[in-house]
């Protein structure tokens, strides 16, 4: 985590909302974040990015009104602070349909 400790209750929120999504809405988040929908063979260790292999990890950003960013190269999640865990969830599926076959550059 920067800007977050795995004790914050957004943190909590995340993984809340992480466990209550679908199959396919996890296979969407993970291409949301890494670029691609499957899990490494050998787990999450093994991510892959630009470097090598980079670990998945979560960033806290901006207002409360954005919503979450992914980039790809690093498999990093830019999440600004919510009032709930429902805004949280909401938002979070938003940009993931959002970004669904698109990109940007930031």
């Amino acid at each position: 985590y920067q800007g977050y400790r795995s004790t914050d209750k957004e943190m909590e929120w995340f993984w809340n909302v992480m466990t209550s999504l679908t199959r396919s809405q996890k296979a969407a988040f993970l291409q949301f974040v890494t670029g691609s929908s499957k899990v490494p063979l050998n787990g999450f260790a093994e991510l892959q990015g630009m470097r090598g292999i980079q670990r998945f990890s979560i960033h806290r950003v901006g207002a409360s009104s954005a919503l979450p960013a992914a980039h790809t190269c690093f498999n990093q999640l830019d999440l600004p602070v919510y009032q709930n865990e429902e805004e949280l969830k909401e938002k979070l599926l938003l940009a993931i349909e959002e970004g669904a076959g698109s990109f940007e550059f930031a």
